[in-house]
């Protein structure tokens, strides 16, 4: 245990978000992900676990991770298939989260399926939550520090 870091943040994957760089991207998926196969074929190469709901890993992460604010595809959700409109509650509780994280209003792009998973073998590295309701799958880009922060 660290003071101020949260206790969901394992060591592999506090060493994985130092290593990443900006505009590196990392996936958090929900477990009917294909999160090992796709995990394989990431810079990392292998797969990460955080094993509670989607939203308290996503909080977790973004307590350290800085979103790129040079792009518009920061923050993506996985589309329902048919319904590319909906957002499913556990869509809109990681939502809240990015907005408490980013101090305003953070809204996500939406990607199709297949297309996120073409991101997704792109991304630095995949971190399967313990996440069982679907489309519990997004992809966060990974912005800069400034030298004067905190």
């Amino acid at each position: 245990m660290l003071k101020g870091i949260n206790p969901l943040l394992n060591a592999d994957v506090l060493q994985a978000l130092r290593a990443m760089g900006h505009g590196d991207d990392l996936i958090i998926c929900d477990t009917n992900f294909p999160a090992d196969s796709v995990a394989r074929q990431t810079e990392l190469g292998y797969l990460l676990r955080i094993d509670a709901p989607g939203a308290e890993v996503v909080k977790a992460v973004l307590s350290l991770y800085p979103l790129d604010s040079f792009v518009d595809d920061a923050a993506a959700r996985m589309e329902i298939v048919g319904n590319p409109d909906e957002i499913p509650p556990v869509q809109k509780e990681v939502q809240k989260e990015i907005d408490k994280a980013e101090g305003k209003a953070w809204p996500m792009i939406s990607i199709e399926r297949y297309a996120f998973y073409e991101r997704a073998k792109k991304a630095y590295c995949v971190i399967q939550t313990g996440e069982r309701r679907f489309y519990g799958c997004f992809a966060f880009r990974k912005g800069v520090i400034p030298p004067d922060a905190e």
